[in-house]
């Protein structure tokens, strides 16, 4: 069992609960076999909603802004790579990644977010083509530190080994003051050397400003501290409904907007 020794039964890497109720007639299990950085923040933010999506297994739809996030970071990439490329080309890019991303969505507000991706792109490419072209985009991080029985895992978005520099890109409708504290235990991660640098290049519709992350390790260590106490959560039960009875969804979060509004009636009953 999961309670047993922090672990329990596993299949290949990661927590495996055994069906709970009658086997014969349940096949629910609990299946969590990394990290990331957003599971992290999502466990901080909405305890209930990472229940519904990593416990349950549910994991909600994303909406027109994150789609736009990953089509400005596909037509910036295509612009830092091709030193060359016109910026009407790196729009290009953006806008029919936006339109694939976004060609069965519901989301009611796809033009307006589409309309502000030429801008975005436009202000990303100002403020890091500088930086020259980077040695690595998209790479993969895997941490596994003490204490911790499961990797941490993500992707950075750019990296600039030359500069020992690692750039992670954030569309936002408001420009923040500082970087966000989530954003901070993400960039700490992948910049898993001490030697390397982490900025947050945060781009709105109107202006791009970009951050150098200070105390790198302190944030490295928030991050090992939440991924610490999901496993002591997930260790408490083997029965995904055990989950459910000691968490309850915040309804006036915007996290539980939408189609998460009625799962959260037919789960926890609210």
């Amino acid at each position: 069992m999961i309670a047993e020794n922090l672990g329990g039964p596993q299949a290949g890497a990661g927590w495996m609960a055994p069906p709970f109720g009658d086997p014969a007639g349940c096949t629910e299990v609990i299946k969590y076999d990394h990290h990331s950085a957003s599971s992290t923040s999502l466990f901080c933010a909405s305890t209930a909603m990472w229940v519904l999506e990593k416990v349950l297994g549910l994991s909600q739809p994303v909406g027109a802004p994150a789609h736009r996030g990953v089509a400005v970071e596909d037509g910036v990439t295509h612009g830092l790579l091709n030193p060359d490329a016109s910026l009407a080309e790196c729009v290009k890019v953006a806008i029919v990644k936006y339109d694939t991303l976004m060609a069965l969505s519901p989301d009611g507000r796809r033009e307006k977010y589409r309309g502000t991706i030429c801008d975005m792109v436009r202000q990303a490419l100002v403020e890091l083509r500088p930086y020259g072209e980077p040695s690595a985009v998209q790479g993969r991080i895997e941490w596994k530190p003490d204490g911790l029985r499961l990797p941490v895992i993500g992707y950075f978005d750019f990296e600039w080994a030359q500069h020992g520099i690692i750039v992670d890109l954030k569309t936002t409708e408001k420009m923040p003051s500082q970087i966000k504290a989530s954003h901070a235990r993400q960039a700490a991660f992948y910049a898993s050397s001490d030697h390397m640098a982490a900025r947050l290049t945060y781009v709105t519709p109107r202006t791009c400003v970009t951050y150098e992350l200070q105390n790198i390790r302190e944030h490295r260590e928030a991050l090992r501290q939440i991924a610490m106490r999901i496993e002591n959560f997930l260790a408490l039960s083997d029965d995904p409904e055990f989950f459910k009875s000691i968490t309850a969804p915040d309804l006036e979060s915007f996290h539980w907007g939408g189609p998460a509004r009625q799962l959260a009636y037919e789960h926890w009953q609210i």
